[in-house]
């Protein structure tokens, strides 16, 4: 099989350090996670790991802002339909609950108070969420708070709840009742 051109073979590197980090960081936090693991993971040397990222910490903040980059990715956003949207991040929970895991190490570790990321990023749906307001179709309220609402309705079965964490393993029957039971809450809690 002939080479890679080195480009290719980069962003396969980086791919790899990335998906072993993130599975590293999700099951230990930073203050647990070891590099060397990472590496024998990825395949790849520390010479490599440390030339993409620089260093664990800035691996770290790479991870989180490419498992949110593959959320923001696989999810639309239409604040009309705020209960559409918690149900996807529901299922999306399901599929790649390490997301959850690593903004709660972030959470722990990095910022115990205050707002967790999104920042500028997240401003659309809030200027998304007042228009909708505007329109009629979403209850008044700080777009900011509501969506915030919203997102911890959704998470409610997450890695993130103090309850209960629902697995992609378990009965399809217990997904449906619980889409079912968020989309009327969340229905319910935006309707005007």
């Amino acid at each position: 099989m002939p080479a890679l051109p080195t480009s290719a073979r980069g962003a396969a590197t980086s791919r790899r350090i990335l998906d072993a980090a993130a599975e590293e960081f999700a099951e230990r936090g930073i203050a647990g996670a070891r590099v060397d693991r990472i590496m024998v993971a990825a395949q790849t040397n520390k010479a490599q790991l440390y030339g993409y990222f620089g260093s664990k910490d800035a691996l770290f903040d790479a991870v989180v802002a490419d498992r949110a980059e593959r959320l923001i990715d696989a999810l639309s956003f239409d604040a009309a339909d705020l209960p559409g949207f918690a149900v996807a991040v529901y299922d999306e929970n399901l599929r790649h609950p390490e997301l959850v895991r690593l903004t709660g190490w972030l959470r722990l570790e990095r910022r115990p108070v205050g707002r967790l990321g999104g920042g500028s990023a997240d401003e659309p749906k809030f200027q998304a969420i007042a228009r909708a307001q505007a329109a009629g179709q979403v209850r008044a309220g700080d777009p900011v708070e509501l969506f915030a609402l919203v997102l911890a309705m959704a998470c409610a079965w997450s890695p993130a709840s103090t309850f209960y964490v629902a697995t992609a393993d378990e009965p399809e029957e217990s997904h449906a009742r619980r889409r079912a039971l968020l989309r009327d809450s969340v229905r319910r809690l935006v309707a005007p």
